[in-house]
C-alpha cells in the first residue's frame, strides 16, 4: 500500500515482486480502454447477450451483461467481447501505453488466443508492486485516456464509503496456481484485490495477493477483498 501524493510505502509485507497473472484485476485496464475507445458507453450500455459457448465458469454469467454487471460479477466473456471490439492494434497499443506488468500479450503458445486470453493465466504477468505503479498512474490520470474513461472506471469499480471514512474502489481476481504462472497445485488458488481509496485530501493505492494452500469453497478473490476491508478499512484509525 502506498500514498499516492508522497509515494511513501504505508505497508509492504511478503513477496511483493512476484509476478503472476492479473486475472480479473485486468478489468480495470480493460475498462479504461473500452471507455476511451467509446465501445463502453456508460454503466448500463452496451448490453451484450450471453451466447452458448461463451466462457461460463459461473452460472451468473449466463445472461445479458452491462459494464456495471461485468465488473460486479467479473464476467470473463464480456472482457473477451470487449477486446475483440478493440481489435489487435488498439489492444496492444493500450497495454504498451499503460506499461502494464510485463506487457506480454502473446497468449498461450501455439493457440493464437492472445486477444481473448492473454491476461487469463497466460502470457501477461504483473506483480503487486507493478499493480501499484499502474494504479498510481490511474489515480493521477497519467495514462493518456479520456477524462470520461477515468470517471466511468471509478463508477463501476466503486465499493463506496467504508466505516473507516475511506471511499474504496477496486477489483478482485483469482486463478488456480496451475494457470497463474506458479508451480502447479490443484488445490492452491491465487487471489487478488487491487485498487485505490480516497479520504479527504489523501489518496492511497493497494494490492493484496494471497496464495491459499488448501481448497476452499467460494470465491478466493472475494476472500482477499473481505480480508483487506477488515484489516484496513473497517476502523477509522487504521491508516
Amino acid at each position: 500500500m502506498e500514498d499516492v501524493g508522497s509515494g511513501k510505502a504505508l505497508l509492504r509485507e511478503g513477496d511483493c515482486d512476484r509476478t503472476l497473472s492479473p486475472a480479473s484485476t485486468f478489468k480495470l485496464a480493460l475498462s479504461l480502454m473500452g471507455y476511451d475507445a467509446h465501445i463502453l458507453k456508460d454503466d448500463s450500455k452496451p448490453v451484450w447477450p450471453y451466447v452458448k459457448g461463451y466462457s461460463d465458469w459461473s452460472a451468473t454469467w449466463e445472461d445479458k451483461a452491462t459494464p456495471r454487471l461485468w465488473m460486479e460479477k467479473s464476467i470473463v466473456w464480456y472482457s473477451q467481447r470487449l477486446t475483440e471490439a478493440l481489435g489487435p492494434g488498439k489492444f496492444q497499443t493500450y497495454v504498451r501505453k499503460f506499461d502494464y506488468g510485463n506487457r506480454d500479450v502473446s497468449g498461450n503458445p501455439g493457440k493464437h488466443d492472445w486477444l481473448t486470453h492473454a491476461w487469463l493465466g497466460s502470457s501477461l504477468k504483473i506483480s503487486p508492486v507493478e499493480q501499484l505503479v499502474f494504479l498510481r498512474r490511474l489515480v493521477r490520470r497519467e495514462l493518456d485516456v479520456s477524462e470520461r474513461a477515468y470517471e466511468m472506471t471509478a463508477r463501476i469499480a466503486d465499493y463506496g464509503m467504508q466505516p473507516s471514512g475511506w471511499h474504496v474502489f477496486g477489483k478482485t481476481g483469482s486463478m488456480p496456481a496451475s494457470k497463474a504462472g506458479a508451480r502447479p497445485d490443484r488445490n492452491k488458488m491465487y487471489s487478488w484485490f487491487v485498487g485505490w481509496a480516497v479520504k479527504g485530501d489523501r489518496r492511497i493505492v493497494f494490492a493484496r495477493l494471497v496464495g491459499e494452500e488448501l481448497r476452499i469453497s467460494g470465491s478466493a478473490g472475494r476472500r482477499a477483498r473481505d480480508a483487506l476491508f477488515t484489516d484496513l478499512f473497517s476502523k477509522p484509525d487504521t491508516l
